[in-house]
């Protein structure tokens, strides 16, 4: 299951034009990354929530889907959150006993093979993998375990004690089918505090975690507008990026005679008007950028530039 249905607030006004999970890293729906990370790893069968603008979320998901997947859609008129939408879903995803859980506004690069194997070897019920040693942590909250591996700590909202390491919450999960039969019975809850933390406060010891060092695994959040700019200026060495469909038909320029453009990611069809000036930037795909605009740090799209700043203090959000 990719989770794509959330309303990403923290990306306006980008998540307006478009739902979270198909804004373009590089011109190609963010989405296409996760669908060939999962191909990559021999995931023949996939379901993605979808809520805002679910329309342009199924669109595009297909057009992007690799060879090779059934793709399939659980619609949300209602937004059910995290829990409410694996419960939707269950059925299907107890068809593969473990199955996988991923968020869809990230990109990601990690070992699923290695991580779904360590789950069996385990007997675990739920396995997610944490992040050590990012530079996020403080942003992001962490995720804690004991010396077992078991998770023993969640943000700063529960806490029993013991932890030995702990990192920031990919939101890669392998999930046991018998994990799916403790679901609450409510259609609108979140995964971890309404589902996963009641079991470890009653003692649960089959929710474990896996820890990746920062060579083991990639992780770039695209929740807000200047992780957006980032990620696309600074796109990181996925292993599976030649199997992700037309990432190469964007212009990626550092240098332009025609127009002062620096550091400018232009997306298939887009055009720049006369006396342009751009630097950091993207252009979405389709677009104009209109004669004469100067600006820098922000993303032309929708017909009009939006300035990618960071925020000054910043909006992370605990696991």
């Amino acid at each position: 299951m990719i989770v794509a249905a959330g309303l990403g607030t923290r990306l306006k006004p980008l998540s307006d034009l478009r739902p979270k999970p198909v804004v373009p890293i590089r011109g190609v729906p963010m989405i296409a990354y996760t669908l060939a990370l999962l191909a990559k790893h021999g995931v023949s069968e996939v379901v993605v929530n979808a809520h805002h603008l679910p329309d342009q979320l199924i669109d595009a998901t297909r057009d992007v889907c690799p060879d090779g997947i059934d793709l399939q859609f659980s619609i949300e008129p209602e937004l059910l959150h995290t829990g409410g939408a694996i419960r939707q879903v269950a059925d299907f995803l107890r068809g593969s006993d473990p199955c996988l859980v991923i968020g869809g506004d990230m990109l990601i690069d990690a070992d699923l093979g290695k991580l779904v194997a360590r789950h069996i070897d385990n007997d675990a019920a739920f396995t997610m993998l944490l992040k050590e040693h990012d530079p996020r942590a403080e942003e992001f909250g962490t995720i804690g375990i004991d010396s077992q591996g078991c998770v023993c700590r969640v943000g700063d909202r529960f806490d029993l004690g013991g932890q030995t390491r702990a990192g920031v919450y990919t939101w890669i999960n392998v999930v046991s089918a018998r994990m799916l039969d403790s679901l609450p019975d409510r259609r609108v809850f979140s995964h971890l505090d309404d589902w996963l933390m009641p079991l470890l406060a009653e003692g649960a010891r089959d929710i474990r975690a896996e820890i990746a060092g920062p060579e083991d695994c990639i992780w770039e959040p695209v929740g807000t507008p200047a992780e957006y700019l980032a990620v696309n200026l600074d796109l990181p060495p996925l292993s599976y990026l030649a199997q992700v469909s037309d990432v190469d038909s964007v212009t990626v320029t550092t240098a332009s005679a025609a127009n002062a453009v620096e550091d400018v990611i232009i997306g298939a069809g887009a055009t720049l008007g006369s006396g342009v000036s751009l630097q950091r930037a993207v252009v979405w795909n389709g677009e104009h950028v209109t004669d004469g605009l100067c600006a820098s740090d922000g993303v032309f799209a929708g017909g009009r530039f939006h300035p990618c700043l960071p925020e000054r203090d910043g909006d992370g959000t605990d696991p």
